[in-house]
């Protein structure tokens, strides 16, 4: 397809409907034609189609102002609006018979997914030679190269011949192959120059498949005939290059997959070759078929496991009929999936995923099936330093091993993973079938046991690596998880290595911290504890694993109540053993848990035990995270002036911070602005604490550790715009929070950020929908409740209550959370529940007279802390009742003595208010 004498690129969907368009100018084709006509038998809806279109649009240049060539019509469909001219007719030419390809095997009925491609070597073909198609096997190689040759047939007069060189087992009778599929009978011992003498006569296109195994004595043939042939083409399918003078290749890749997504739609799953594939192969199996939604997400799993690879993807979908695609699924992790029967027709490497991979495996050289197989112990990519690690030995060197590697890449057999740093990855059916190799020959445990030994060694280098930046930390060590899990499952299972696994599990505790995956960290710890037993064993191990245990309880799943005991007694371990790094993670962890069972006064006592423990130490980090601790403590506390003195020390001395710290799970820079955030805006330092914020969103952001994130939006982002009355950010910021939690499922921050989002609701005026979802979500939280962070949350509960006119249940409300606040001397939020209280008072009429009292009980509480936002909420609402009580002075003195202090935050929802009133005072 061309236009202005320019090629096009248009997929095969999008050039079917362009030519179903073209054939009905003008008129408007409704969309459910469109869809019948171009997907035949199977159901797809509209989102296809609109995919399609896009692409097509895209490809003409469509703007949608000057350029138009197909218009939407809402609610009816698609229409051609360019103009079409009818093209001159041929000039007569003499007939020319043209004879059917010969020995060119039948297309295929329809090729999905591989249209761009097909054209692309077509219009190759024109401009070199000698092309050869490479790519695994069964990535359809054989299909594309014979659709070529149908395609290109007229051009070469009909002279397009198909070898297939699959079935040829004596390189030396190459010659006489192709002469075979030529149709010619040759006699001389040496065949070639016959050959050569029928390839001289016209135009012809050779296509040669299946060439990996005989290319040491082809690529010379090939050279050969294409040098003294001025007219032949040659396309070959490999599953490596030959290497060959003038030779063109063309990788062919897998077909796209959907990528891991938990709300695909059927629409977006199906705008992926991969996708489609599967699907038309059920409907030419088993009849009509629609993907359902709920089957959508497995469809693009199974694609997915099967990395796009069409013939693995064919034989999956043939297992529909009988099993489902859920069951199909569920029969990818077996072996048996490697054993299902293609279409009879087939060749015979090609009727099953194992006869594909078996041909691939008996061509191999001893090195290199060796080091395939021992490869397959990696779980995803590996890097070439840890494969020399593992498989190298027992006859093969590093270096023969790296050179195995780079055979088995242009062999097809690895794939090349990554851009930034060299990795490499076996393809999952190539895993499974080599791991069975591995097994058949008694060597799993052997080097199982390897590639366990070299990640325990990885991650003990990657422990004391303090000095990589994060986001750089997370892509060097944070890639080698799934090998992680690998070798965990190995060492724990029934023919592993406990002792291993131990210490691998102590020394990845560090991987899964900066992950933030608690919960695993949580699970591995009790299994390595389990394995290490009660009595004897390896202190050291049992202090780290009990760390471990102890913060993944403490900052995972809502079970931070069963992490004392353990934190405990990691203290008294790292006592005993004078280990100052796990004293200071003990004492952190305590007082941390000390803040969420609300127990504040205890949390300072243990944030002073840590500082004097960090005093003596030639670490500054452990000095910051001293004065860190007890910013925080001093701060929900109630205490915002000495809280600032002290996160501003942090602040000053952040710029030598060269190390992360080996006892905080959060980014200590990123961390400790937010909680100045806070402490700024309670103070009454609106502006510099919304340009903080929004500055910690962003490097949060960037950094990449998702528990650092959802502390960013959840402690300053979200809470700063609630209070600030920008509503919309609020919104903004909370909806983020909540994609993020779903996503790296941290579930706390994902309880806090439902109920905050209801509590936005509210805020922006549907309190009918809002306060019913802000109580059922707080319920729903459980005993999360009771971490500081809710504590707000509740309040709004009460406030919104009373504005729905349930005074008396606010008052409820209110009176618990305040008992609350001052048993756990949680003081900070104080001001604003006493005023609360006073508003809720004020629409009772049994206790109106006491709202003056709540209101100058908020402001002096407020005062005595330091929180002049506080002061002012109090004053804004003392003032409101005192104007009706005719008392307009006193309100007025009330107003300007609140506002006073505030140089900063003229846009905040409650300076507006104040000085609204104040102009109403004054005219």
């Amino acid at each position: 397809m061309e236009k202005e004498g320019s090629p096009l690129h248009v997929g095969g969907r999008a050039l079917d409907i362009l030519i179903f368009l073209a054939e009905r100018p003008g008129e408007v084709i409704d969309k459910r034609e469109l869809v019948k006509r171009i997907w035949a038998d199977v159901n797809v809806d509209e989102g296809s189609l609109r995919f399609h279109v896009a692409a097509l649009r895209k490809a003409l240049g469509d703007t949608g102002k000057s350029a138009r060539y197909v218009v939407n019509v809402p609610g009816r469909g698609y229409c051609f609006v360019a103009s079409l001219a009818q093209a001159a007719p041929p000039a007569a030419q003499p007939a020319v018979n043209i004879a059917p390809p010969r020995s060119l095997p039948s297309p295929l009925s329809k090729m999905v997914g591989r249209e761009e491609i097909v054209e692309k070597i077509s219009n190759g073909l024109s401009l070199h030679r000698f092309m050869t198609v490479v790519g695994p096997g069964g990535i359809g190689k054989t299909a594309v190269a014979v659709t070529v040759g149908h395609r290109r047939s007229a051009d070469f007069g009909g002279r397009v011949f198909f070898v297939d060189f699959g079935p040829l087992r004596d390189a030396g009778h190459i010659a006489t192959t192709i002469a075979s599929a030529l149709g010619l009978t040759i006699s001389a011992e040496d065949p070639t120059p016959a050959l050569l003498t029928f390839l001289k006569t016209g135009p012809a296109l050779l296509i040669f498949d299946s060439c990996e195994h005989v290319l040491d004595a082809l690529a010379p043939l090939v050279e050969r005939i294409v040098r003294d042939a001025p007219q032949l083409r040659v396309l070959a399918t490999s599953r490596e290059s030959f290497r060959s003078d003038g030779e063109r290749i063309f990788r062919l890749f897998p077909l796209d997959c959907p990528p891991e997504r938990e709300d695909l739609d059927v629409a977006e799953v199906l705008a992926y070759p991969a996708a489609q594939l599967f699907v038309e192969r059920i409907a030419q199996s088993s009849g009509p078929f629609q993907l359902s939604a709920e089957e959508a997400p497995l469809v693009a799993s199974i694609c997915r496991r099967l990395d796009g690879i069409a013939l693995a993807i064919e034989l999956a979908a043939g297992r529909v009929n009988a099993y489902g695609i859920a069951g199909t699924a569920s029969l990818l992790d077996s072996r048996f999936s490697l054993q299902w029967r293609g279409r009879r027709t087939a060749v015979p490497r090609h009727q099953t995923l194992a006869a594909a991979l078996d041909w691939s495996y008996d061509l191999l050289p001893p090195a290199e099936s060796a080091t395939l197989r021992r490869l397959s112990v990696f779980a995803g990519p590996f890097a070439p330093e840890a494969a020399a690690a593992v498989a190298a030995g027992d006859g093969l060197g590093a270096s023969e091993t790296l050179e195995a590697i780079d055979s088995l890449v242009t062999k097809s057999l690895i794939s090349p993973s990554g851009s930034r740093t060299l990795r490499y990855r076996l393809l999952d059916t190539t895993r499974t079938y080599a791991h069975g190799k591995l097994n058949e020959l008694g060597e799993t445990s052997q080097f199982a046991r390897r590639h366990a030994e070299h990640f325990r060694e990885f991650f003990e280098r990657a422990e004391a690596d303090t000095s990589t930046p994060l986001p750089e930390w997370l892509s060097i060590y944070g890639a080698e998880l799934d090998n992680v899990r690998a070798a965990l499952n190995w060492a724990f299972g029934p023919n592993g290595d406990a002792a291993l696994g131990i210490a691998l599990t102590a020394a990845a505790v560090t991987l899964w911290v900066r992950l933030s995956l608690f919960a695993e960290c949580r699970e591995r710890a009790k299994t390595a504890l389990t394995a290490l037993g009660d009595s004897g064993g390896d202190d050291r191990i049992r202090m780290q694993l009990l760390s471990a245990l102890g913060w993944s309880l403490m900052y995972g799943e809502g079970r931070a109540r069963e992490a004392r005991p353990i934190l405990e007694t990691t203290l008294e371990l790292a006592d005993r053993l004078d280990d100052k790094d796990f004293r200071l993670r003990a004492l952190w962890g305590l007082c941390i848990d000390q803040f969420n069972n609300g127990q504040f006064g205890k949390a300072r006592a243990l944030a002073d035990r840590f500082a004097n423990a960090a005093a003596n130490s030639s670490d500054r980090t452990d000095l910051m995270l001293g004065d860190r601790l007890m910013a925080v403590a001093l701060h929900y506390l109630g205490d915002q002036n000495d809280a600032r003195l002290r996160i501003e020390r942090v602040t000053a001395s952040l710029h030598v911070l060269a190390e992360k710290p080996k006892i905080f799970p959060l980014d200590l820079r990123i961390s400790t602005q937010y909680f100045r955030a806070r402490i700024l805006w309670l103070q009454g330092l609106a502006d510099q604490a919304q340009a903080l914020a929004a500055r910690n969103i962003e490097e949060g952001r960037a950094n990449g550790h998702a528990l650092t994130f959802c502390s960013v939006l959840g402690q300053a982002a979200c809470p700063i715009a609630f209070w600030s009355g920008d509503f919309e950010a609020a919104e903004r910021h909370g909806a983020e929070l909540l994609e993020h939690t779903e996503r790296h499922a941290i579930r706390l921050w994902g309880l806090w950020a439902r109920a905050f989002n209801a509590a936005v609701v509210v805020r922006r005026g549907d309190v009918a929908t809002g306060l019913p979802l802000l109580r059922e979500e707080l319920n729903r939280a459980g005993d999360a409740r009771f971490l500081p962070r809710f504590l707000p949350l509740l309040g709004e509960l009460a406030a919104c209550s009373g504005e729905a006119h349930q005074v008396d249940r606010g008052l409820d409300v209110i009176e618990d959370v305040l008992t609350r606040c001052n048993d756990r001397q949680e003081l900070w939020y104080l001001p604003e529940l006493t005023r609360i209280k006073g508003e809720l008072l004020l629409k009772s009429p049994r206790h109106a007279g006491d709202a003056e009292v709540r209101f100058r009980e908020a402001m002096d509480i407020a005062n005595q802390q330091g929180a002049r936002f506080w002061e002012l909420r109090g004053a804004i609402s003392l003032a409101r009742f005192m104007i009706g009580a005719g008392q307009n002075a006193e309100a007025l003195a009330i107003l300007e003595r609140a506002c006073g202090p505030f140089s900063e935050g003229a846009g905040i929802a409650d300076i507006r208010s104040a000085r609204d009133l104040i102009a109403q005072l004054r005219s």
